[in-house]
């Protein structure tokens, strides 16, 4: 998943539960700012203020392994 892609699944579900951007940066303890950067795709995020906005959101982060080699550019979409 890109960042891009991370961005537009949050805002999806930010949404579908009926938050604003200041709704989730409270409920997460985290700055409205985080809110837009992770909605408009910014690549770098520190892991622990991400965790916080995605445990709100109900999203779970899952680690798997994959063939680089294989894979188109090396991404797993």
């Amino acid at each position: 998943m890109t960042p891009t892609e991370l961005g537009d699944a949050t805002r999806i579900r930010r949404r579908d539960l009926g938050l604003r951007q200041a709704e989730l940066a409270a409920l997460a303890g985290v700055s409205e700012r985080l809110i837009r950067d992770i909605e408009s795709g910014k690549p770098s995020l520190r892991m622990d203020t991400l965790m916080k906005v995605l445990d709100v959101l109900g999203f779970t982060l899952e680690l798997a392994t994959w063939d680089p080699l294989t894979s188109r550019q090396g991404v797993r979409r």
